[in-house]
């Protein structure tokens, strides 16, 4: 039996892309403010629920509707629910419950719903549908009916538990819901599945709570059959058998982080990782982010970096907050000199030759840092009891006016903070006994956190270059890569490394080896190749290539490769050639005429594409490389030697192939 997203996705075509796109009415778009141009998959994933309503769900007349969105952090779940309240409205819903789990999250929601003056206001400035205007209320119950306004109550889902099974005075009541229609919007949504899931992470008293909150959900949502629930988070454990079931027949879009990542609408994620102490490594960040600034400046894009410095306690963070406002303070150009006169990372490197380019003198950029990096630029933001403000100002570091250049946290910010421009995560803590086969919750918790700042910062140079997606991959000189990467600090550590490398494909912020050497459908060869003695199978006699490194060349910073000795002799690196990244893989096969498809066609009849040629392992996906001549100078390879081996070695087996098509003809 077909789940409810393998039917909607069957409607999709190569020639049909747009089905859903295209059922988006004019009413949504226009209602929803104009700096949001909104992306094909938010303008499906509109499509999708008015095509559901109006088309797909007559099979469920007398029950209530339950979706799901799975969208991943950072692609703009918040606007897909402020679209389906002007959507909702127009088919006659008047009152809405936004909960989530977390008070910190509720905040941000209510300033993006509510308040014109925000930066992340949602709405057009006058919402009109049907020639009525048309205002939001923050409300605490549903008892005046509104015919021409839209009610939300905002709650906690605790919150919301509570004041139903504990009602108060001007609180919503059961008997509200079985009277009105209501529409209930669950972001997080995985925190509401204790009762599905029966999660055997929890302890007794908080899967009972847990429980009760999903049945609360569930009472209201069968209290009317013309109620709607739609739910949307961005890390559904479908691995779990009961929550597949579940949501076979409510999942209505899958947008993983892995499709996300695909598509361009992320940073590139790096590792940087040094011996130096924790406010070494801060030092370094503080370098990087500046010379980040710089770099958009140049190019006359408005961004201030934000770092984020994350401690394992409390306590830990609230006195290395300290320790950095004294360093700065104190700091004197001979650091500076310290830090620059080491073994240096690649981006660090560039950072102080940019800066010796721009003339910008160590005691000048002490100057900068001292001033962009003093203590009223900084935010801790740990404490249940942090202040309105601060809750409204850590979730709002776009804004031009919002000074802050670094954050200082242990966990507050795991869930539900929405950034774009954070840069760097600075890791403050070690971490000791590595499993080996089963990922630690902690490793997860990070990855996921890098997942949220790999959110991509959108700007571009000129009109002709896409807003919100990458566009330096394959220019791998551009300076302006540095404003689509994202940086995560740590202590030198190449077993956590590897650990945090897996979680990242958990969670598809990086690709897997599977997904590098996925399987590709073939074609039938036809009579005309054959006869040309075209062949099917790559015929590599060699499996690994030899390349001498040339030395001379800048350090490039950890991107999860794997991690090289460090000792004092010359040495050799084995490592496999889908290592390297894509773009870097692209403009090598560029360099050289036989890798023309036009060209490659003629030998290899059922090459799909370019990427099916260096992807799959029946061709050159699973080439490797011994690269000769490592020193101690090397942590990894740069990217201008990465590209110098990755050509010289496809010119190897350009050669090789041809050599053995002369003999076989």
């Amino acid at each position: 039996m077909h789940t409810l997203c393998e039917i909607l996705n069957s409607k999709l075509s190569i020639d049909n892309s747009a089905f859903f796109r295209d059922k988006v009415p004019a009413s949504v778009s226009r209602n929803l403010k104009s700096k949001y141009q909104q992306r094909a998959y938010q303008q499906e994933a509109l499509g999708r629920f008015v095509y559901y309503w109006e088309e797909h769900k007559s099979t469920q007349k007398n029950k209530p509707t339950h979706l799901l969105y799975h969208m991943a952090t950072g692609s703009g779940k918040t606007l897909i629910m402020a679209g389906l309240i002007i959507y909702l409205y127009k088919m006659g819903f008047r009152n809405f419950i936004f909960f989530v789990h977390s008070n910190n999250i509720i905040d941000k929601t209510r300033d993006n719903f509510l308040n014109s003056q925000s930066n992340k206001y949602l709405f057009a400035e006058e919402i009109s549908i049907d020639g009525k205007s048309i205002s939001i209320k923050d409300v605490n119950n549903f008892q005046v009916e509104e015919n021409n306004h839209i009610q939300i109550i905002f709650t906690t889902i605790q919150g919301l538990h509570s004041r139903l099974n504990s009602p108060k005075e001007n609180s919503a009541t059961y008997a509200d819901f079985e009277k009105q229609k209501v529409v209930l919007l669950s972001d997080e949504a995985h925190h509401i599945n204790a009762q599905t899931k029966r999660s055997k992470d929890l302890n007794a008293i908080e899967l009972e709570e847990m429980i009760s909150w999903e049945g609360t959900v569930n009472q209201i949502l069968n209290s009317n059959s013309q109620n709607v629930l739609l739910e949307f988070t961005a890390t559904a454990d479908f691995s779990n058998a009961e929550i597949k079931r579940k949501y076979s027949d409510k999942l209505i879009f899958d947008f993983s982080l892995k499709q996300f990542r695909k598509e361009g609408y992320s940073k590139e994620v790096k590792v940087l990782q040094t011996d130096l102490p924790p406010f070494g490594r801060a030092l370094q960040a503080v370098i990087l982010s500046q010379y980040r600034r710089k770099v958009f400046e140049k190019n006359k894009i408005i961004c201030k970096p934000v770092i984020l410095f994350k401690s394992r306690t409390i306590a830990d963070s609230q006195a290395f907050f300290q320790e950095f406002i004294d360093g700065i303070r104190n700091l004197k150009s001979e650091d500076l000199l310290l830090i620059k006169n080491q073994k240096l990372a690649a981006p660090i490197a560039k950072a102080f030759l940019y800066f010796e380019e721009q003339q910008i003198t160590l005691p000048n950029l002490v100057t900068e840092l001292k001033v962009d990096f003093a203590e009223n630029k900084l935010l801790s933001i740990n404490s249940k009891e942090e202040s309105e403000a601060k809750q409204l100002a850590v979730n709002n570091l776009e804004a031009a006016d919002n000074p802050f250049r670094a954050i200082f946290a242990v966990d507050k910010l795991n869930e539900g903070w929405d950034v774009l421009n954070l840069f760097d995560i600075v890791r403050l803590y070690e971490t000791k006994n590595i499993s080996s086969s089963k990922l630690s919750k902690t490793t997860v918790a990070e990855a996921q956190l890098i997942g949220r700042g790999a959110r991509y910062f959108p700007f571009r140079l000129n009109h002709h270059q896409p807003l919100f997606k990458r566009k330096f991959d394959d220019d791998l000189e551009n300076e302006m890569r540095i404003g689509e990467e994202f940086y995560y600090h740590n202590a030198y550590n190449p077993e956590y490394i590897k650990e945090l490398s897996r979680a990242l494909v958990t969670i598809g912020i990086r690709a897997s080896e599977e997904e590098m050497k996925r399987p590709i459908a073939q074609k039938k060869l036809n009579s005309k190749n054959l006869n040309r003695k075209s062949i099917s199978i790559f015929p590599l006699k060699r499996k690994f290539y030899s390349v001498h490194l040339n030395q001379g060349s800048s350090e490039e910073s950890l991107a999860f490769d794997d991690v090289l000795d460090h000792s004092q002799k010359t040495f050799n690196q084995k490592v496999c050639l889908l290592d390297f990244e894509y773009p870097i893989i692209r403009k090598a096969i560029q360099k050289i005429p036989f890798y023309q498809f036009s060209n490659l066609k003629k030998y290899i009849s059922d090459v799909e594409s370019i990427e099916d040629l260096y992807q799959h392992d029946k061709y050159i996906g699973n080439v490797g490389l011994q690269i000769e001549n490592f020193t101690e100078s090397h942590q990894a390879l740069t990217a201008k030697e990465k590209l110098n081996i990755t050509t010289r070695v496809l010119d190897q087996i350009a050669n090789d192939f041809l050599k053995l098509m002369q003999i076989n003809e």
